[in-house]
């Protein structure tokens, strides 16, 4: 043994350089046996954005369990790390500090304003490096990849240009989602939709040819009137019939518009009459198509109206909408308001109410993708779920996915690789730039993070090189975890994405989790100031505790909720393997790691011992191939708290402490096999404690990292064993319990009677007397089929057999007669005070019925015990 224990567990000087010590030594590195079958995580990247949260350690616990498992287990492993540049939301972020020091990207210009972005990234991806060593991730970093890095910015261009030639990418005006701080397009599951107080506004359209009145429409949008080109009404509707092809005029506007028949208009909702402005509504744009519509953009990419709109150029569009709703008031033109409350799009990253407007974009044509994953799910090649019901959220956004506009306008992010000629105004899309720069202006657009991350599965192991040899080797990967929330974001687009270009599917399994939730079930945000730092917490309890609570109760597909209580109990129990483990290191004398159990020379304990480490290793392997980590901790627990250290431990002391030196080498031999191989079951979760404690003993290795992981052996099985076991156990608790009834205390030795139903525990009880006389103290022992039950004693009904504990020798008769007798007269004493409250009119007239039931309660309650506590004094008497 290199050191001795410390005496109290300390998480902060287990961990203290731990990592570094493995970073050192390669262990985290695929171990090159070709032989071996490989097996890959690749993390799901973290965006440059800020400090990792509690989802992320949650994921990443999860991935690391996995992937420390099937290292151990003799696979070639990668886990490979990386980061996501996060285009819109790092772009906002550095925005957001230089607005506060007053400047815009615009008065630094894009390549200054890109160096300024590295900057903040090399400056949070240092902080994401040293959260993940916190939490002791088994990270290959030599295979470190971000998705701006020059190979990722290779696939990219590859897969853009591929799927251009192809005719899924096109470029066309259309109505997007647009971020108007931003100032960029959003794909639909940008925008986080919300209940916001709004309006309906009702407007009459005057008729065009003088005729009085007009037709009227509801909008909760006036402010794009000014981008009206028609008024719609439903042809099947009798109030419009006579209406249709005459003209109106936009109030406030001047200009004349059409109203024309379209299905889109609801003959049953408002006034069935319906404005359309294709330019800044998806329904809209659809009937413009259908009518040959003009489109008029009302508004600059800021949100602030443009010429379009008239006086009300260079306004905020909000400031416009209550300027242009007094001056109708005022023209008449207004017939009411009516408040409502409505869903409406916002920013996920800015927050900002979002646009719907029309612009110029790319976008992927998404149904040939969409069915090709679809149909993909209905082979043997499927990706599985876990939990499977996550399966019909991924097949039902395929099956209703609209085309994804793929262009942000934005600086931070992979440039679009198309050019248009100066001169001919030609589009060239290539991997590589025009020949002739200077007669060609490259798109000033990015592309979505989204199209980059889509490809992390194979753009991370080298691909667009089929040849390289991490794609040969790792790919197909084997297990994505991630939660429930981003399967739409990013699961389904890797998915179609991996299928198009390597033709299988990127991960055979991914295992959703759901969303790590504060005490009282509420989700974590910074609003409700209730976000836990995963460091903070690791600085209070050490990283195995926090793993250990991320995967106790760890349902896959299941929200979870942070509890200080459950990381108070996870330390605790690490605490106990610590005292657990320091009692035998400090027993194991000169005991050597290559000495291995002889079976033939085990007693009860060692023969349910290991039977029942054969269980638990089975069970856990078991529990961990299906993703059940909780019951795996679970069964974990049991075996080393309830039945290693509570049991197989304590009675090891019977032989450490006796005097023959050939049974308690042993002892010390099944010892040592027996927390080496519980260490190893625990490493993939707990990697720093269970490390620091195996190097501490006999181990034979460099590090646990890179030990085998337990096997069942036949050897070990025995179910025979292990009831006998249990037997014992059960009748030590029963006679535990019977003291506890009567507080007599172990000390008092006792006569134990032993009152069989199952004539083959007679040996069993007799073999291990020792043992039982360890835990209860015996006097005497009497075991057989035909004993007589004493008068007076406490009894327990266990399996196989009924004990007897004789209570006259084990308590002082006098003294405990003395303190019925005293219990019974406080009772009496209860009972009159009952009595008499219950016999006073006054009482009974003026308290109200509650009080009066609850006092016939205590009464009865009070009678009870003192009949108990009488019958008891006299068997005591009797006894005498």
């Amino acid at each position: 043994m290199s050191e001795e224990l410390a005496p109290k567990f300390d998480p902060k000087e287990v961990e203290a350089g731990r990592y570094q010590k493995w970073l050192d030594q390669g262990v985290f590195k695929p171990n090159g046996d070709k032989k071996a079958k490989p097996y890959t995580i690749v993390i799901p990247p973290p965006n440059v954005t800020g400090k990792l949260h509690m989802g992320h350690a949650w994921d990443t616990t999860l991935q690391d369990m996995i992937i420390r498992q099937k290292r151990m287990q003799g696979y070639d492993t990668l886990y490979l790390p990386g980061m996501d540049h996060a285009g819109i939301a790092t772009q906002a972020k550095v925005e957001a500090k230089l607005r506060k020091q007053g400047i815009s990207r615009y008065d630094l210009g894009r390549e200054k304003f890109i160096d300024t972005v590295w900057e903040w990234k090399d400056e949070y991806a240092a902080i994401i490096h040293k959260q993940w060593a916190k939490m002791g991730l088994s990270l290959d970093y030599s295979r470190e990849r971000f998705t701006l890095d020059a190979g990722l910015s290779k696939a990219v261009r590859k897969v853009f240009v591929d799927l251009y030639n192809k005719g899924l990418i096109y470029r066309g005006e259309y109505i997007v989602n647009w971020d108007p701080q931003a100032r960029t397009a959003l794909s639909d599951i940008e925008v986080i939709h919300q209940d916001d107080k709004g309006a309906f506004y009702h407007l009459i359209y005057p008729f065009a040819d003088g005729t009085k009145g007009g037709i009227e429409i509801a909008t909760t949008r006036p402010e794009t009137m000014f981008g009206d080109t028609a008024v719609a009404v439903n042809s099947k509707d009798p109030r419009y019939k006579d209406m249709i092809g005459k003209e109106v005029i936009v109030p406030g506007v001047g200009r004349k518009i059409p109203i024309i028949a379209d299905e889109h208009a609801d003959m049953d909702f408002g006034t069935g009459a319906v404005k359309i402005t294709p330019a800044h509504d998806p329904n809209d744009f659809q009937v413009g198509l259908r009518h040959d519509l003009p489109r008029i953009n009302c508004m600059n990419d800021d949100g602030t109206m443009n010429e379009n709109a008239g006086k009300y150029k260079g306004m905020d569009r909000f400031d416009c909408r209550k300027a242009l709703v007094k001056d109708l008031q005022d023209s008449g033109d207004l017939i009411k308001i009516v408040p409502i409350v409505h869903s409406v799009g916002h920013s996920e990253r800015t927050g900002v109410q979002v646009e719907a407007r029309l612009s110029t974009q790319w976008f992927v044509k998404m149904k040939p993708l969409a069915e090709a994953a679809i149909k993909n799910q209905q082979g043997a090649g499927k990706v599985d779920f876990v939990p499977d019901r996550f399966e019909h959220t991924f097949l039902n956004w395929m099956e209703n996915i609209h085309d994804w506009v793929i262009s942000r306008q934005l600086w931070w992010g992979h440039r679009i690789p198309a050019w248009y000629n100066k001169k001919t105004g030609e589009t060239y899309v290539g991997e590589e730039d025009p020949k002739d720069p200077e007669n060609w202006e490259q798109d000033p657009d990015v592309l979505d993070t989204w199209f980059s991350s889509a490809l992390w599965p194979f753009s991370t192991l080298g691909w667009p090189d089929k040849d390289a040899p991490d794609f040969k080797r790792y790919y197909p990967t084997n297990t994505l975890v991630t939660g429930y929330d981003i399967i739409p974001f990013w699961v389904a687009r890797m998915i179609f994405q991996g299928l198009e270009f390597t033709g299988q599917r990127p991960f055979e399994h991914t295992l959703i989790h759901g969303l790590m939730r504060d005490e009282q079930g509420r989700k974590m945000s910074k609003s409700l100031g209730n976000g836990i730092d995963p460091m903070d917490v690791i600085e209070k309890y050490g990283a195995d505790a926090l793993r250990w609570f991320l995967t106790q109760g760890n349902k896959p597909g299941q929200d979870a909720r942070f509890s200080y209580t459950q990381m108070d109990a996870a330390w605790n129990f690490i605490n106990k393997i610590w005292n657990m483990s320091r009692f035998v290191l400090m027993n194991l004398g000169d005991t050597k790691a290559d000495t291995q159990p002889d079976p033939s020379t085990f007693d009860l304990s060692d023969k349910w011992i290991f039977a029942r480490l054969n269980d638990t290793v089975a069970e856990v392997t078991r529990l961990f191939d299906n993703f059940e980590f909780g019951e795996a901790d679970r069964a974990l627990y049991n075996f080393i708290w309830n039945e290693l250290a509570d049991w197989y431990i304590e009675m090891s002391k019977e032989v450490l402490y006796g005097d023959d030196e050939t049974i308690k080498a042993q002892k010390r031999v099944n010892l040592r096999y027996v927390l080496d191989q519980t260490l190893r079951l625990l490493q993939p979760i707990m990697p720093f404690v269970t490390e620091k404690i195996w190097l501490t003993m006999p181990h034979g290795g460099e590090s646990l990292v890179t030990a085998a992981y337990p096997t069942t052996h036949k050897a070990f099985e025995n179910p025979t064993a292990v009831a006998q076991m249990q037997a014992i156990i059960e009748l030590i608790r029963g006679v535990r319990n019977i003291r506890a009834e009567v507080n007599a205390p172990l000390s008092s030795p006792i006569d134990l009677i032993i009152k069989l139903q199952d004539p083959s525990l007679e040996a069993v009880f007799n073999d291990n007397r020792d043992f039982i006389d360890r835990f209860v103290h015996l006097k005497a022992m009497t075991v057989g089929a035909n004993v007589e039950a004493p008068a007076l004693a406490g009894s327990a009904v266990t399996t196989g057999a009924t004990i007897y504990v004789p209570l006259k020798e084990l308590i002082d008769l006098d003294e405990e007669i003395a303190k019925l007798q005293k219990d019974a007269k406080k009772l009496e004493q209860e009972i009159t005070r009952a009595n008499k409250k219950l016999s006073n009119q006054g009482f009974l007239a003026k308290a109200p019925e509650a009080v009066i039931t609850e006092q016939k309660a205590k009464r009865t309650e009070f009678t009870a015990k003192l009949d108990a506590t009488n019958a008891r004094i006299k068997e005591l008497q009797a006894a005498k």
